[in-house]
């Protein structure tokens, strides 16, 4: 409707220019107020570009000036005797009306168009109009509000509806989500938890070996995450289901991960899957080089910003030192195994010392860095011999 108006106004401007080009270009009075017309409906659409709809008070100010008192000025300074030499400023009214049923509400809406036809009114009879041409343009001046006011209140309802209908579509596959991770979370529990349980219950295994306790604490980890999840009111994040998916795959070769999340951003799906995809790579360098089974992995929110972290306790390495030719081995740059930690810094959001960002490492060039740079984020490396490591994956970078 907002562009609609401005057509309409449009229409008018021209008509009104080429009146005052061919039959007033020799009177001061009606340039200006040509002028005071086109500055006023600049006016009024540099506000609505800034706003994304129409101001009121513009357009009020517009229906006062243009709509009210131009016809008067016309016929007091412009030498408009005739309907004829005063029909095209009355034809500013009638785009003025419009306006207004765009942008006032009901009441102010009736008010506007009360004074735009006793103005309009008074203006054709002090030029002693027609009745029939004062009859049609005030009928046009009442239609032209009517109109646009009918036009507007049906767009604003379709818009309602079909916001609504976007809702409800969001709520049920919010639901579908919810019960796709309840099944995924059940058939996970009856893979591992559950068969844990029954293998002890029936004694098949021993429950004291190293092996079944090292397996019972990575299902006693799942267990609470699943619990911080449901205990959790927000719905899980499409970067929270894809790091989940990371952590499993870990825990399925024998990595113990304890995970937590604080709020982590809604992400895109490309940038999630690269986050998830590098996580995977840093918990399998905790996995293969750091020298112990267990990993710590955080995600949280800072400022819009996504920043994932995965720490051990491990060997550690010296990054100053490390290079393309440390790749793979336990003290290469593929012992990076995550972000802020116990090993290395207690467990907090935030680097602490120097993060550098290491270089060299086919595993980290290829799955870490590559990924997120690719996505435009960024990785870094902390560690130390003997002090574990620490990777932080940044997104934005």
């Amino acid at each position: 409707m907002v562009i609609a108006t401005a057509l309409y106004r449009g229409s008018h401007l021209v008509a009104g220019g080429v009146v005052v080009a061919q039959h007033q270009r020799d009177r001061l009075f009606p340039w200006l107020a040509l002028s005071a017309a086109i500055a006023s409906t600049a006016l009024i659409w540099f506000m609505a570009a800034r706003h994304r709809r129409l101001v009121p008070w513009v357009v009020g100010l517009d229906v006062l000036v243009i709509g009210c008192l131009l016809p008067f000025g016309a016929y007091a300074w412009g030498g408009a005797r005739t309907q004829e030499s005063v029909a095209w400023v009355m034809l500013l009214g009638g785009s003025a009306s419009a306006m207004a049923a765009v942008a006032f509400g009901a009441r102010l809406l009736a008010v506007a168009v009360a004074l735009l036809v006793a103005t309009h009114l008074a203006g054709y009879l002090m030029v002693e109009a027609d009745a029939a041409v004062t009859g049609a343009h005030l009928n046009a001046l009442v239609f032209s509000a009517v109109v646009s006011w009918v036009l507007t209140w049906y767009l604003c309802r379709q818009g309602e509806q079909v916001d609504s209908a976007n809702r409800r579509a969001l709520a049920a596959e919010a639901q579908r989500a919810r019960f796709a991770e309840r099944v995924a979370h059940h058939n996970a529990l009856h893979d591992t938890v559950l068969a844990t349980l029954t293998a002890i219950a029936r004694g098949g295994v021993d429950a004291n070996t190293s092996m079944m306790r090292e397996r019972c604490a990575r299902e006693a980890a799942y267990l609470r995450r699943l619990v911080e999840q449901a205990d959790d009111r927000e719905p899980a994040s499409e970067v929270r289901a894809a790091l989940e998916e990371s952590v499993r795959a870990a825990e399925a070769l024998g990595l113990r991960v304890t995970a937590r999340y604080h709020e982590p951003p809604a992400v895109p799906g490309e940038i999630a899957l690269a986050m998830a995809r590098a996580t995977t790579e840093a918990l399998n360098n905790v996995r293969c080089h750091a020298g112990t089974g267990h990993a710590f992995l955080t995600a949280v929110g800072d400022s819009g910003r996504l920043i994932v972290t995965v720490v051990d306790r491990g060997r550690g390495f010296d990054t100053g030192s490390a290079g393309p030719e440390g790749a793979g081995g336990p003290g290469g740059p593929d012992d990076a195994g995550g972000a802020a930690g116990p090993g290395v810094s207690g467990g907090s959001e935030g680097p602490v010392g120097p993060v550098r960002q290491a270089t060299g490492g086919i595993g980290l060039d290829r799955s870490v860095y590559a990924r997120m740079r690719g996505v435009g984020g960024r990785a870094f490396v902390d560690s130390a011999p003997g002090e574990g490591v620490r990777v932080e994956l940044r997104w934005p970078g």
